[in-house]
């Protein structure tokens, strides 16, 4: 079973002890952790071919608070070492260099469920209390598919990760549905927490959708994420730390991103979108009057900017969508101003082409920093697509 680390035990015995030996004008309170500005926090479940990765990714981050970049936030990790073991520990900066102070091991952690979610949360507010919070989550991801719609393709056909030979890429969760998480799951877990953080960042693939947005538009303020396959390497945090703490900059975070992919040697593609999920219900209420006015046309699929490579396609470009889908210009005026409220231009960038492990570069000729499901024909999307919250909202 879980073991709190016995350094954590043995300062409140100390403070027993003392309790017991002075009068009742010296009682002595043991120490509460301090309250901070900010605590960011790594999540990184089970992801199989990822560990190596998650090393770097770790290594990175602590090169960037060896920088001096703490003031008064804290940075909690939490990392499955196994499928079966996990530990969390805070990456501190003392006399110029970074260290880890382990608080707390796992065995077999429920990261997969609402509830264990919501209890690795709560030991994150007890061990680093503070006005906000942020998080960052490492693994693979696929967009909003459910997991259940996650385990099976059609006979001949792979999933990206399931590629062999070729550049490796993130996942949500695991690599089977075991160790996979529901989004809406998540979301449940951060609201049972109370927890709203100020903002959630997908190191994973195809996390930069409408849909993923709008269920989690409840539990943060932004999202930043990835429309496209990310590399294994991951967000490149020795550069982009900096931007993740204290007063974040978003611009700064979109910039480090591009500015790493863009020249990274094994393959120069990267994408990456922040979204205001304050903004969502205004542009949720406007889609729904295109929707109402309008019906996408099968044979219009083709012509969109699509952001996968799989056949049929899952995940299209979501302005490109709406651009081909709404004739009036007036509405498609009252679209595309409430979507660069949503989706910020200067937050959002790409490179020339992204990758996918199933069909290598594909060029990108139209770019808003998220995506959407609605017109694709793919049998998981057709099977899941009308249950999302978001497509409820909007149809």
């Amino acid at each position: 079973m879980r073991k709190i680390a016995v350094r954590i035990l043995y300062p409140f015995l100390i403070a027993v002890f003392a309790l017991l030996s002075c009068s009742e004008e010296e009682v002595i309170k043991p120490e509460m952790p301090r309250q901070n500005d900010q605590t960011l926090f790594m999540y990184m479940p089970w992801s199989s071919n990822l560990t190596s990765y998650f090393h770097n990714n770790i290594a990175d981050f602590e090169k960037a608070i060896g920088q001096g970049i703490l003031s008064n936030e804290r940075v909690i990790v939490f990392f499955s070492t196994s499928p079966t073991e996990a530990t969390m520990f805070e990456l501190l900066y003392e006399n110029g260099q970074c260290l880890r102070d382990t608080l707390k091991n796992f065995t077999n952690p429920p990261v997969t469920s609402a509830e264990g979610i919501s209890s690795i949360l709560t030991d994150v507010k007890t061990f680093a209390p503070a006005n906000r919070y942020a998080m960052i989550i490492s693994c693979h991801g696929m967009g909003w598919l459910p997991v259940t719609d996650t385990k099976t393709l059609r006979s001949g056909e792979a999933y990206h990760w399931e590629n062999e030979g070729v550049p490796l890429t993130r996942f949500f969760g695991g690599l089977t549905s075991e160790y996979q998480t529901e989004v809406s799951t998540l979301a449940q877990g951060i609201k049972n927490a109370g927890i709203k953080m100020e903002y959630i960042m997908f190191d994973d693939c195809y996390m930069s959708t409408v849909e993923v947005a709008y269920d989690l538009k409840d539990v943060t303020r932004y999202l930043i994420a990835s429309p496209t396959e990310v590399m294994a390497y991951g967000f490149p945090y020795a550069d982009m730390g900096k931007y993740l703490v204290g007063e974040v900059n978003y611009q700064g975070i979109s910039n480090s991103f591009y500015e790493f992919y863009s020249n990274y040697s094994q393959m120069p593609c990267g994408t990456i979108g922040v979204t205001d999920c304050s903004e969502l219900e205004n542009l949720a209420s406007i889609m729904k009057e295109i929707n109402n006015r309008y019906k996408f046309e099968t044979d219009m699929t083709g012509s969109i900017q699509t952001m996968d490579g799989y056949t049929p396609v899952i995940f299209f470009d979501y302005a490109d969508y709406v651009s081909k889908l709404c004739r009036d210009e007036a509405l498609l005026a009252m679209f595309t101003e409430q979507f660069e409220r949503t989706v910020p231009s200067d937050y959002k960038k790409h490179t020339p082409s992204y990758y996918t492990m199933t069909k290598g570069k594909i060029d990108i000729k139209r770019f808003s920093g998220i995506t959407i499901s609605d017109p694709s024909l793919h049998s998981l999307a057709l099977s899941a697509k009308t249950e999302t919250a978001w497509y409820r909202a909007t149809h």
